[in-house]
Formats: structure tokens, C-alpha cells, sequence
């Protein structure tokens, strides 16, 4: 009854000792090191290959020989001998590297015995790195550790104990072969790391490998601890401004839709644009921070998206802004391709576990390298183009508003904007060649690139305090038709005919044209449009358009725009505006508007700021409005 469990346990230790036995390993080391005493460990490939394992390490004995007995060892494996860890590795006499050794029970001589000879130690670049100064508050019985991507970024190891001198120093040599050494100081975790001197997170330190296997010493400077920052510190100014500039934005998501009637569409664009830099701003203050950064460092994936995202918000801002557009663009989804790919990417990232995330970060690994990289570079592209497309929107409507419009429009603030955009942009490029000359040429551009781009996250904070500011303030930006607009004969409404060359007379005081057969007939308007402007003054209207006037006249805009380009030799703007200076002109001559000043009669004139009206004047007199009436008249 109990001899089945019997036979199986039988055929288990059978099995295992076919496949495990005892092995006694026997070396020796170089005489050149038998009297310094050096641990000394094996890292095989059933103890993971850990280089520096307690429970894997020889005893010395004599004669620079060393043991340790393998009690339950695999009949096959590979291993090799270190100090402790990797950067200690035993190698060739001249110090190359050398291939796994191998144990195999069923080829070997005598199973039960392994003599092997280190000849030499695998030679590595060794970095000997010197603190010169810690910051005041640092506890006195502190222990400051090295943590980089040569040791996996481990924070407490003994091995990467910095040691105190007696002139107050910290010293320590690393040995490593990574081509790019990154690094940071800490006391013991990653609770303690290093900062930077307002107390936020520092980039990693950098040091690029070179041909030198001997480096000389490497002076640093600890500027503070993240986790003994004071008050004071705890936001730096530039953090400081950030968060204001994000407060700004959702002060203002909630005063345009209330304070302003005009343009709703556009600001409705406006708005999600605020709230979008708003929130990125918030994530990148925020994520600057050791704690926050620790443990949602997902958060520090949001301010990417900040890349692809913002151009086409701010583009469809403009395009409502500026012109009559349908409710969206033709094909107004293929502006939002690059965002939506750009979260596909992401998606394994915000899926991973926070801390692995913050590995791969630290320790820029390939993929996320790659990710960062190129998105970099395509979102500059992208970026580019919106920014151009912005600009020649701007440019078009600066230069076709005056043929619609009589009021002076405030763009000033808009160009201000698509400036900064554009200073981003070139620091942005400047950035991005740093970076790849840095690596290109091994030279250290941490600190300066690191400054770049606070520079343009600072310059980028600032567009949505004068987007909203003026969007609030500014009157109502006039909208141009993108396309002319196909007009019909209002004498036939059947009629498809262009009305170009018609004109309807109806309340108009001079007689009656009905069809114009030569340029010469656009002069007989003249005399019915000069007779209109005098007796009804359409210009004190402040806002007084091309279509406006038109139908005032009843003729077409088409129409009216010819007279006015080829008859008067002028613009729309200019063409009102010349009204608006000669009654200016006789108002304030006028006795009775001796106590109104300047500002106040061109306002009833139809000018819509002193600017306006003190740009039109010199325009139209070569003259300011003092120069031309001797300053005749004191002005309250």
C-alpha cells in the first residue's frame, strides 16, 4: 500500500542526482594580486548570473588559491569568476574579454573537481569622481551612494559607497564599459536624490567613454537633496510662472464664453486650445518633481503630446477667426492623424507598470530612445507647417481686410503669437542638434540643452495669456470669404447673370445708370456715390463694410470694390477713412465743438481707437493731427 510513493520518491532522487551533483571549484588568481586580499565570487547561469552573490563566494586559502564547494549544481553550466561585479571581470592578460567557461559532468575528467587559472582581469575605463561640495543640509552621518546605468541604477550598493576624505571630499572609481555613462548621486534611495538648486528633479549626469582606459579626475558638485528642500524652494520661479500661466488659462476657459460675443466659433477653438496647454503646463511642472514623478510617472508622458496636438488647435483657431469657413475643414480628421498615432505608440507605455516605465526612462533604453527621437523630429516637421500655414493666413488677412473692412483690426497681438511660436521653434532646432552633436562628438549638452528647453516651455506658456487677454479685450476680428461668393441679378432672380455690371437705383439721389458698357461709365457713379457718403455719412458707422456699403447702394460688392480700386485709386480702408478725416476736419474747426478734444470727435467720425485714428490722419495730411492744426486747441 505505501510502496507506490515509496518508488516514486525513489525515482525522483534518482533523477536528481543525475542531474545535480557536487562540485568542488578550485582557482587561482594573478600573482600580482595574491596580497591584496580580493573577494572574490562566481556568476554561473543557475544563480542568474549575479556577479556578486554572498552565497557564491570562494574562500582564500593559500598561495592565492581560492575554493567553494557547489553542494547542488547542475551536471551543465557556464560561469565565470568576479570581485563582485561586472566591471571586475576576469578576462586575457592584456586585458580583453574572454568567453563563458563551461562545466560538463558527462566530458569532464574528474567531475568533482574544477581547477581553473585567472590570468588576468578584463581592462575597462575606470572614472575616478570627486564631490567638492554637498549642500549645508546635509545630515552629518550620511552615506552618499553613485546609481547610474552601469549598475542598473541600484541606489544603496556598497560596492558604489562614495568614501570621505579628511579634506571633506567624496571619492569613488568606476569601472564600467558603457559607451555613455549616466549617472546620479544619492544617500541610499531614491527618496534622497540629488536636485537641482531650487529642489526639482536635475537631469542625469553624463560622461562620454573615451579612448583613454584612465580618466582623470572627475570634479562634481552636489547642489541639493530633493527630499531637504526647503519651503522656499519647493517651486522655483520658473515653475512659478508655468503655474501661473496655467491658471491664467483656465481663468480664461471661464471668462470667454461669458464675456465675449463675438466670434463664439472661433473661440470655441480658442478655448479647447487654453485648456489643452493648460493642463500640459500643470503635467510639466508637476512631473518635474521627484515624489509625483515616482509614483504616476505616466504623467510625465502627457506633455509629449503637446507636439502634435497644439498646431492644429491653434490652426483652426485662425481659420475661424479670420474667414466664413463652413463648421469644419474639409477632411478636418486628417489634421489629427499624427496625435492619434502618437497615442497608439504611447499605449504600451501607459499599459506598463509605473516603475518599469521610469527604468526605461532613466535608462533611456533603445525603444523608448527610438520613440522619443523620432517623434522629436517629425513633430518639428509638423510644426513647421502649421506654422507657416499660420502665417500665410495671417499675412492674407492682413492684406484683404482692408478692401472689406473701415476699422482698423488689432492683429498685432496674433503676430506676437505666431513670433513666439516661431522662436520656439528655432530653439527647438537648436536643441535637437545639440542633442545629436552631444552624441555624434561625445560632448556633455546636458546642462545647456536642458536650459533650451525650459526656455521654450517658458516662451510657450506665455501664448495663452495674450490669446485670451486680447480675445476678451480686442473688438471683433472681421471675417473674410475665403472664396468670392457667387451674386445674383436682383432685378431677375432667375436670372443667373454676374450683377458686376448692374446697379440698382432705388433711393439713390442722382439718376439712374442701369448698365455699364465702358470703364468710362464707373465715373458717373462717382457723382452718385460722393452724394451719398455726403448725405447719409455711412463712415460714422464704426464698423462699416464693403458688403454693408453695397447694400446701402445697391449695387454689388464686386462692383463697389471696382469703383472704389479704379476710380478713387484706393482701398476699401482708405477710401472710408478719407471720409472720416475730411468731417473730422470740419467738426473740430466747427466753434460748437470747441470743448470736445481730438479723441472724442474722431470717435463720432467713426474711428474705433486713438491709434486708428492718428495712423489715418498722418496717412491722409502727411501730418499729425497737432502738426496740421498748429496745436490750436488745448486738449483736456
Amino acid at each position: 500500500m505505501h510502496k507506490r510513493p515509496f518508488l516514486l520518491s525513489f525515482l525522483f532522487l534518482c533523477t536528481y542526482a543525475l542531474t545535480w551533483c557536487q562540485v568542488r571549484i578550485e582557482v587561482s588568481i594573478p600573482k600580482a594580486d595574491r596580497d591584496k586580499h580580493l573577494p572574490l565570487f562566481i556568476a554561473t547561469s543557475f544563480n542568474n548570473w549575479s556577479p556578486g552573490d554572498p552565497n557564491y563566494e570562494l574562500q582564500q586559502l593559500t598561495n592565492g588559491v581560492y575554493s567553494i564547494d557547489l553542494p547542488n549544481c547542475p551536471t551543465f553550466f557556464e560561469y565565470k569568476f568576479t570581485q563582485g561585479y561586472w566591471t571586475m571581470v576576469e578576462g586575457t592578460r592584456k586585458g580583453a574579454s574572454t568567453e563563458n567557461r563551461i562545466y560538463d559532468k558527462a566530458v569532464s575528467k574528474n567531475p568533482r573537481l574544477i581547477q581553473d587559472t585567472i590570468v588576468g582581469w578584463e581592462s575597462q575605463p575606470t572614472y575616478r569622481l570627486y564631490i567638492k561640495s554637498i549642500p549645508k543640509n546635509t545630515p552629518k552621518d550620511a552615506s552618499i551612494y553613485i546609481a547610474g546605468n552601469f549598475n542598473n541604477w541600484e541606489t544603496g550598493s556598497e560596492i558604489y559607497k562614495l568614501q570621505k576624505q579628511f579634506d571633506g571630499t567624496y571619492r569613488i572609481s568606476i569601472t564600467t564599459n558603457v559607451q555613455k555613462i549616466e549617472y546620479k548621486f544619492t544617500r541610499g534611495d531614491w527618496t534622497t536624490v540629488e536636485g537641482q538648486e531650487s529642489g526639482k528633479a536635475r537631469p542625469n549626469r553624463i560622461i562620454y567613454r573615451k579612448s583613454d582606459l584612465n580618466i582623470e579626475e572627475i570634479a562634481q558638485d552636489i547642489e541639493s537633496w530633493e527630499d531637504l528642500s526647503g519651503t522656499f524652494n519647493f517651486f522655483s520661479i520658473y515653475d512659478l510662472l508655468l503655474l501661473f500661466s496655467a491658471f491664467q488659462g483656465i481663468l480664461l476657459i471661464i471668462a470667454i464664453p461669458t464675456m465675449q460675443d463675438y466670434n463664439r466659433k472661433a473661440n470655441k477653438w480658442l478655448v479647447i486650445s487654453i485648456a489643452f496647454t493648460s493642463l500640459v503646463l500643470i503635467m510639466k511642472t508637476l512631473t518635474g518633481y521627484r515624489v509625483i514623478a515616482e509614483q504616476y510617472s505616466k504623467l510625465l508622458l502627457i506633455p509629449n503630446f503637446v507636439l502634435f496636438l497644439y498646431a492644429p488647435l491653434f490652426y483652426f483657431y485662425l481659420q475661424k477667426l479670420f474667414y466664413k469657413t463652413p463648421q469644419l475643414p474639409a477632411k478636418w480628421w486628417l489634421h489629427f492623424i499624427f496625435p492619434a498615432v502618437q497615442f497608439l505608440v504611447y499605449l504600451p507605455y501607459f499599459l506598463m507598470n509605473s516603475k518599469e516605465l521610469l527604468l526605461r526612462m532613466l535608462n533611456e533604453s533603445p525603444d523608448y530612445h527610438h520613440v522619443s527621437v523620432v517623434s522629436g523630429v517629425v513633430a518639428w516637421g509638423v510644426n513647421l507647417y502649421y506654422w507657416i500655414k499660420c502665417w500665410d493666413s495671417l499675412k492674407t488677412y492682413n492684406k484683404q481686410y482692408p478692401t472689406q473692412a473701415s476699422k482698423e483690426q488689432n492683429t498685432n497681438y496674433l503676430m506676437t503669437v505666431i513670433v513666439i511660436q516661431g522662436v520656439c521653434l528655432v530653439l527647438w532646432a537648436v536643441t535637437g542638434v545639440l542633442l545629436f552633436s552631444g552624441d555624434i562628438l561625445n560632448l556633455n549638452t546636458v546642462l545647456i540643452t536642458d536650459k533650451s528647453v525650459d526656455i521654450i516651455w517658458l516662451a510657450f506658456s506665455s501664448i495663452p495669456y495674450f490669446l485670451g487677454y486680447f480675445a476678451i479685450h480686442q473688438p471683433e476680428i472681421f471675417k473674410i470669404h475665403r472664396e468670392k461668393m457667387p451674386t445674383i441679378d436682383t432685378r431677375n432672380p432667375t436670372s443667373s447673370a454676374p450683377v458686376e455690371d448692374t446697379v440698382i437705383t432705388n433711393n439713390l439721389p442722382n439718376p439712374v445708370i442701369t448698365e455699364v458698357e465702358k470703364d468710362e461709365s464707373l465715373l458717373v457713379w462717382k457723382e452718385s456715390i460722393d452724394a451719398f457718403m455726403s448725405q447719409e455719412r455711412p463712415y460714422t458707422n464704426v464698423g462699416l463694410t464693403l458688403n454693408e456699403l453695397s447694400g446701402m447702394l445697391k449695387i454689388s460688392p464686386h462692383l463697389l470694390s471696382k469703383i472704389i480700386n479704379e476710380v478713387y485709386e484706393k482701398n476699401f480702408f482708405d477710401f472710408i477713412n478719407s471720409y472720416r478725416i475730411e468731417e473730422f476736419k470740419t467738426r473740430f474747426e466747427d466753434p460748437k465743438n470747441r470743448q470736445y478734444t481730438m479723441l472724442a470727435i474722431a470717435f463720432e467720425v467713426g474711428f474705433n481707437s486713438k491709434t486708428a485714428f492718428n495712423r489715418a490722419f498722418k496717412k491722409m495730411t502727411q501730418q499729425t493731427p497737432r502738426e496740421y492744426f498748429f496745436d490750436s486747441r488745448e486738449e483736456e
